[in-house]
């Protein structure tokens, strides 16, 4: 690991730079995911007109069962970002921004 001069190896730096990326991306998709349950229950909470044209099975349990299944998703992609497959957090972070615009449309009333 470390040479007589008090330098760090190459692979040492590489390891240390792997597990950065990993814990960055896993605060990165845990803090979107915070932000999406938010604007989710925003909306919910709205009661827009167009949640009535929302198919019949994500308005159970008063729109839980769509929580739920946020959640699934938010799980299923910090598993992945554990296990270093991090391009799963730049797709939930794609994912969360075409979420957080389509609330604002919807919570402004532009839609």
């Amino acid at each position: 690991m470390y040479y007589t001069d008090n330098t760090v190896s190459r692979a040492d730096l590489a390891a240390r730079l792997r597990y950065s990326l990993a814990a960055m991306g896993l605060i990165l998709t845990f803090l979107l995911g915070i932000g999406n349950f938010a604007v989710h229950k925003a909306v919910l909470e709205s009661r827009h007109p167009l949640l009535a044209q929302i198919p019949w099975f994500f308005s159970l349990l008063g729109g839980r069962f769509s929580l739920g299944v946020e959640f699934v998703m938010l799980l299923g992609a910090l598993l992945m970002v554990q296990q270093g497959q991090s391009i799963w957090a730049l797709f939930y972070a794609v994912y969360s921004l075409v979420n957080m615009a389509s609330a604002w449309l919807i919570l402004s009333g532009r839609v």
